[in-house]
């Protein structure tokens, strides 16, 4: 398959820029950036298309990132390389966005949004593993085990059950029931546990889980909280000082979402009045940008040394099940918008799932700015040259999304009108 794309940007400025011929780009001209070391399935399916991918084992900022991403039509990130709207800027060539795990806001997705470029993440395929991960805490936090496991390794016995629970019976409260928050459900009440949670939305509950009205009443109810929610204004410290003190003594929490969710330092006074029993934590207001040691990057952890308390690296989702999983899912997503135009999944961008083209046909791809009248001026640019043999159109409030297949005969003639178009953003042609 031969894949060629025209881009015409709507602005003047860029039309004083671009006077020569439209270039047609196949695949082996198309530059695929993967940084964070994303997962090997995901890099053999994109050159298995025939596209060119250069990988990285590690995060880029700032100049570096700009200088790698400059020739990039397409890149692909994980949590710690920040696609800022300064940085997004200088990506003068950047079609789309792959983001290899849940979360999104390491990347400014309404400028992306407003230049045309579709980001696509993976929602659920790391949700067992968290999921997994915080049933093991919830264990190892009831029986002390990190403590147990310590005193062994520093040559002190100390069989005791003082301070020691089994979970059946227990109340965990769930803040945040969407695909992690909704398997824990699932695998906390196969062990006996009572399940309530909190959630903006009104959701069905799994199982025999409750959903509750206010964050306060879950609270004061739960014997060990666990957080599951993005990184958005509402959550952020969303958990003081205020919100442990409401939480039963003696309870447990525990933090897998976001490092901006948690108000470290209340949580650790608290730890040390012995106002709570326990906790985890597995991401933090700031990271490290690498693997190793963490004071020379500027990053310290006011949890660190207190007892009966699990930190790790933000590995929540850091399985091979799942990694291979996220790769496969967000590398398809990459490939069938590149290939169709299929939008589907995108997170900051209008939704659209095409048919594959006929034989015969070019497909028209064009963003525009979402204002009145805009849709019918593109049926009439192209009608007064030929038909329309499939055609579909979707909206957000900023920016509308344009799919038409018209003859090969009339492409060229038609996308010229729809470059001079004063509400256009981009044009790709497709076939």
């Amino acid at each position: 398959l031969k894949l060629q794309f025209l881009y015409f940007i709507g602005s003047a400025t860029h039309k004083k820029k671009m006077q020569s011929p439209e270039t047609s780009f196949p695949k082996s001209k198309i530059k695929v950036v993967l940084l964070e070391n994303v997962h090997a399935k995901a890099v053999e399916m994109l050159k298995a298309e025939g596209f060119t991918v250069e990988t990285l084992a590690g995060a880029l900022q700032g100049d570096a990132l700009v200088e790698k991403l400059k020739d990039a039509r397409v890149v692909g990130v994980r949590s710690k390389t920040k696609l800022t709207a300064e940085v997004l800027s200088q990506c003068k060539k950047l079609m789309c966005i792959g983001c290899f795990c849940i979360g999104t806001d390491q990347t400014n997705l309404d400028f992306a949004e407003s230049h045309a470029v579709p980001v696509f993440n993976s929602p659920f395929s790391n949700s067992r593993s968290v999921a997994e991960l915080i049933i093991a805490v919830i264990i190892s936090l009831s029986r002390q085990l990190t403590l147990r496991s310590h005193e062994l390794h520093t040559g002190t016995w100390n069989k005791t059950a003082t301070g020691c629970c089994e979970i059946r019976g227990k109340t965990l409260g769930i803040i945040g029931y969407g695909h992690i928050g909704s398997q824990l459900s699932v695998l906390a009440e196969s062990l006996g546990m009572r399940v309530i949670f909190k959630d903006r939305k009104t959701m069905m509950p799994l199982g025999n889980a409750r959903q509750v009205d206010t964050l306060e009443e879950l609270l004061t109810t739960a014997d060990y909280v666990s957080l599951h929610v993005p990184d958005t204004p509402e959550t952020r410290y969303m958990i003081q000082k205020e919100q442990i003190d409401m939480m039963k003594d003696g309870a447990f929490l525990l933090n897998a979402s976001r490092g901006t969710v948690v108000d470290l330092d209340a949580l650790a006074e608290a730890l040390k009045s012995k106002k709570l029993r326990g906790a985890m934590v597995d991401v933090y207001p700031k990271e490290p940008e690498k693997n190793g040691e963490m004071e020379p990057q500027g990053v310290s952890i006011p949890l660190a040394g207190l007892d009966n308390v699990i930190l790790t690296p933000h590995i929540g989702g850091s399985t091979m099940e799942a990694q291979e999983a996220i790769g496969i899912e967000v590398a398809s997503k990459i490939i069938n918008y590149m290939n169709k135009g299929d939008s589907d999944g995108a997170v900051n961008f209008p939704n659209i799932t095409p048919p594959a083209t006929k034989p015969g046909m070019h497909r028209i791809l064009n963003v525009h700015r979402n204002i009145p009248g805009v849709v019918r001026r593109l049926n009439n640019t192209i009608t007064e040259t030929g038909n329309i043999s499939y055609q579909s159109v979707s909206t957000t409030d900023k920016i509308g999304y344009f799919l038409a297949d018209i003859s090969e005969e009339i492409s060229d003639e038609v996308i010229s009108k729809i470059k001079e178009l004063d509400t256009n953003l981009r044009t790709r042609l497709l076939f």
